[in-house]
């Protein structure tokens, strides 16, 4: 019996999670490790094992469809719940390269105005997809950052910040500056 057969009479509660994870997170490891020394080549061949693996697969497909606060909303398919068959049915389908569906256009007010701003919301699949190539992508990239950057960044947060400025005004006053540069950027709409 061939290994894709095995993983498809696994039962979805049945998984055992942590060893997926573990599973992942060697090799998002060895992807940071590449990406730190320069190894390009390595880190693309790293990669493209990540996003074949049952595993990733199985993570981005349960991130999506159980652990995301945006589970139940519904893409263009209208599809707002997989079962536990679906989500199986789904890790086999998920493929770099496939068409992606168009999103759907949903308007939401603005904060503090009446203006609405759009907000795509894609399909399942293409969520899933996202959060795939986002397991393989997110590793090479923080291995490249600054480590002083602390916007946007997984397991970072404004605390981290704040401990980084202390940490190097504490001992020698210093000058910090805060600004807010967004009403500086001309916007023609």
């Amino acid at each position: 019996m061939s290994k894709t057969s095995i993983k498809t009479t696994v039962e979805w509660h049945d998984i055992n999670w942590r060893k997926l994870e573990r599973k992942v997170y060697k090799l998002q490891k060895r992807i940071y490790q590449s990406s730190q020394r320069g190894d390009v080549k390595a880190t693309r061949r790293l990669q493209k094992t990540l996003m074949k693996s049952w595993s990733a697969r199985a993570l981005a497909v349960r991130r999506v469809t159980q652990d995301n606060c945006g589970k139940k909303t519904a893409g263009v398919d209208g599809i707002k719940a997989l079962t536990p068959k679906q989500r199986l049915a789904l890790i086999n389908q998920l493929k770099l390269g496939s068409k992606v569906s168009p999103t759907r256009r949903v308007w939401i007010p603005k904060p503090g105005t009446e203006e609405k701003r759009p907000l795509g919301i894609p399909t399942m699949k293409d969520r899933a997809l996202q959060a795939l190539v986002k397991l393989a992508l997110e590793p090479e990239w923080e291995a490249r950052f600054e480590p002083n950057s602390y916007g946007f960044r997984a397991g970072r947060s404004c605390h981290d910040a704040i401990e980084a400025i202390f940490n190097e005004i504490r001992y020698k006053p210093k000058f910090v500056l805060d600004a807010d540069i967004s009403k500086c950027v001309r916007r023609d709409s």
